[in-house]
């Protein structure tokens, strides 16, 4: 569905109150559209627009009965297209003992929403035709489970665990996982640690070029030929060095997913997007952030 279509929903007050409870107790919510709780990782509450395919699953991704972050997921390819969240100021420490976690909700509608722990044995067919599995990732050499959402751009122990859902994570060439990206995770990290005095909203996703990871001879993951990202701070600090406050409200980067030249460049907002106009599937209305990141009232502040 179009990510700019509307889709209209009547309910009485006992389905409001229904539609409340499920929203509680989820662990993961596939929606058509967001609940309030979810569109506050969002800047202005907006999706990125400009993405339509079929395939595609908008998650709210749910951990001990609080929503964490937002995942548009390609069912497809069993990778997520990107995941948008909000920065919390954090050590960079990792949670490292979170067993991995899918999302019962893309594999049925009767199934709990609740993030499950994934066992690596017996995973159930109709889980794998959604989604991925551990086994998918078990034989692959060059690919590590690379999370959209990191953990260390987290704080609470409980946002950390819940990037642990293989809804999160893309096949990342090891090298480009320990090297270059890392690296400016932790250049994202400090930067809005240290300038950034309100929200900051965080969209991270990736491109495909075709290739993927098989087993058993079945195509299972989509292997990302480009990773990118794009946070959007308004409430920022106006004295800092002009190397860094020339990179706000909004700054973005992308990175090749290979062994070498990987480098992650980083670039304007509007330049990422007429990049990944060029290499992937996203509309001529692409728009990562509602209306650029530009604050709701800067305009009439400039004019007075």
């Amino acid at each position: 569905m179009h990510s700019g279509s509307r889709l209209i929903m009547i309910v009485d007050r006992a389905d409001q109150a229904l539609i409340y409870l499920l929203v509680v107790m989820a662990g993961a919510e596939v929606q058509e559209n967001l609940s309030p709780g979810c569109k506050q990782f969002l800047y202005m509450g907006t999706l990125p627009r400009g993405l339509e395919e079929q395939s595609f699953k908008k998650i709210c991704q749910f951990y001990e009965g609080k929503p964490r972050f937002v995942t548009l997921y390609d069912t497809f390819s069993h990778i997520p297209v990107y995941s948008a969240y909000t920065f919390k100021r954090s050590d960079g420490s990792k949670k490292a003992d979170v067993p991995w976690m899918y999302e019962p909700q893309l594999s049925t509608v009767s199934g709990s929403i609740e993030m499950q722990q994934l066992s690596s044995e017996n995973a159930p067919k109709s889980l794998e035709a959604a989604q991925a599995v551990l086994d998918d990732y078990s034989e692959s050499v060059f690919y590590e489970r690379g999370q959209l959402n990191p953990d260390e751009h987290q704080a609470h122990p409980d946002d950390k665990a819940a990037t642990y859902t293989l809804t999160n994570v893309v096949p990342q060439v090891a090298e480009f996982n320990m090297g270059a990206w890392t690296k400016h995770e932790h250049i994202i990290r400090r930067r809005l640690n240290n300038y950034c005095r309100g929200t900051a909203y965080v969209v991270t996703g990736v491109t495909t070029s075709g290739h993927t990871i098989r087993r058993q001879n079945i195509k299972r993951l989509g292997i990302p030929s480009y990773f990118w990202s794009a946070y959007c701070c308004i409430d920022f600090d106006h004295n800092s060095p002009y190397s860094e406050r020339s990179k706000f409200p909004a700054f973005a980067a992308h990175g090749l997913n290979d062994r070498e030249n990987n480098k992650v460049q980083e670039m304007t907002v509007q330049q990422l997007e007429d990049f990944l106009k060029r290499v992937t599937y996203v509309s001529g209305s692409f728009q990562i952030f509602y209306d650029n990141c530009v604050a709701p009232n800067s305009v009439n502040s400039a004019l007075h």
